[in-house]
């Protein structure tokens, strides 16, 4: 089994002493690749519907249209 170079010796040794153009394509291409891994670790979606009765407690013994009037007269009593 052939022993990794560690990084820090590969930088040297093969990366640095390239032309800067090939040093910003290798970068990119880098980045590409761990741009195209965060994707594929990224959250699945969500549904609206998941927060379908949260917070329910809140509102309990609440009239909704009360809640509405008590609002409305707020808004004619604002300067």
């Amino acid at each position: 089994m052939v022993k990794a170079m560690p990084l820090e010796e590969l930088y040297e040794q093969q990366i640095k002493p390239r032309p800067k153009d090939e040093r910003l394509k290798l970068l990119a291409m880098i980045a590409q690749d761990l741009a195209a891994e965060a994707k594929v670790e990224e959250r699945p979606k969500r549904n609206i519907m998941e927060l379908h009765g949260l917070g329910a407690e809140i509102w309990k013994g609440i009239d909704a249209q009360e809640y509405v009037n008590e609002l409305r007269k707020e808004w004619e009593h604002r300067p």
